[in-house]
């Protein structure tokens, strides 16, 4: 299962995907200690994080950058985030950008 931009975050297009039931999908997470779900938020936040770290999007507002993942609003998207990294959105676009390679 791959999560894009605008795709339907719901299980229903991954089980589909993979020719099996939905109930069935969240059974194979639960059996790993997962949930679909989380599994799902957990791949939005990594595209999220991609983006942030990627100096051609640095135009890009950071909620901008949260709506393209589905998140509701930039203060669910900052919550998530920090809760899964430890630092807020900014600070990891601030991060590598204070980050240069050495002089030579």
């Amino acid at each position: 299962m791959r999560t894009s931009p605008g795709a339907d975050r719901s299980p229903g297009p991954g089980a589909r995907a993979h020719h099996i039931s939905v109930t069935y999908l969240h059974r194979l997470f639960s059996d790993e200690g997962a949930s679909v779900g989380a599994w799902i938020r957990g791949q939005r936040l990594a595209n999220a994080r991609a983006d942030l770290e990627n100096p051609d999007l640095d135009p890009v507002p950071i909620h901008r950058i949260a709506e393209k993942w589905g998140f509701s609003s930039a203060s669910v998207f900052s919550r998530a985030y920090r809760e899964s990294y430890g630092v807020s959105p900014r600070d990891t676009r601030g991060e590598r950008r204070t980050a240069r390679p050495p002089a030579r």
